[in-house]
């Protein structure tokens, strides 16, 4: 039994180190807040933990038997280590592929691009035509405004694209401006969370309780629905200056 406790510790603490390095890293490049939130990634990391941290050093723990040829031992556990490296891969793949590149103020909302979201022949265009903006691989989040473009039949195509599932204006780098330009245009847009109809009742009640905490209300005009993959976040907004106070989750 101590030999397989002495096996079962060295695995555990080795997919451990792995796994925090993977996680910090991607966490620390890219899923700091509100993009941990807005992509969900929550799941995919349970789904690499289970497999990894407990699964993988568990099988371990079954068949290290010190009676076993060593041979057949380090084939054992390689094999069990080679399906938690593809667990690991597929995990880390997912969560590189759906890692929050822009965070936008576009019309009436708050956004989150994920890499996913933007396909190669609009990144292509974007580092061709507006190249301060576009995205690499390197890049990291960071707030953008992307306003429909001042041609009224091409942002006519855009909306009328977007309707039907095509890319829609916060999947085209080229159009990406500073956020700066677009804080004008946001403040016109602000409303009021107890009018928000992306948040259901209970959501606007909790909004409201966590704005009074910052000394605003659910009836005054200074937020905005911050879209993702889940349920949306609500922006508290300085009328003033446009700085987003606070990113509050209705959950």
């Amino acid at each position: 039994m101590k030999f397989r406790f002495k096996a079962f510790g060295w695995h555990v603490t080795a997919s451990m180190c792995l796994f925090l390095l993977a996680l910090g890293t991607l966490y620390l490049g890219w899923y700091q807040w509100p993009g941990w939130y807005l992509t969900g990634a929550t799941t995919i990391v349970l789904m690499m933990a289970g497999i990894d941290v407990v699964l993988g050093p568990l099988l371990t723990f079954t068949i290290a038997n010190p009676n076993k040829p060593r041979r057949v031992l380090a084939r054992d556990i390689s094999i069990i280590a080679f399906f938690q490296l593809a667990a690991m891969g597929y995990g880390i793949t997912t969560l590189w592929n759906g890692r929050p590149l822009y965070y936008t103020y576009s019309l009436r909302f708050l956004e989150m691009v994920q890499a996913s979201d933007l396909n190669p022949e609009q990144v292509a265009l974007g580092r061709q035509l507006n190249p301060e903006f576009a995205p690499y691989w390197y890049s990291r989040p960071r707030w953008i405004y992307a306003p429909l473009p001042k041609d009224e039949n091409l942002s006519k195509q855009i909306v009328e694209s977007s309707i039907v599932g095509g890319d829609d204006v916060i999947q085209m780098p080229r159009y990406y401006r500073p956020w700066e330009e677009g804080l004008t245009d946001l403040r016109k847009e602000l409303r009021a969370v107890s009018k928000m109809t992306e948040l259901s009742v209970p959501e606007r009640q909790i909004a409201g309780e966590r704005m009074r905490e910052l000394g605003v209300t659910a009836d005054q005009l200074v937020a905005l629905p911050m879209m993702g993959r889940r349920r949306p976040l609500v922006g508290v907004i300085d009328p003033a200056t446009g700085r987003i106070r606070k990113l509050l989750r209705v959950d």
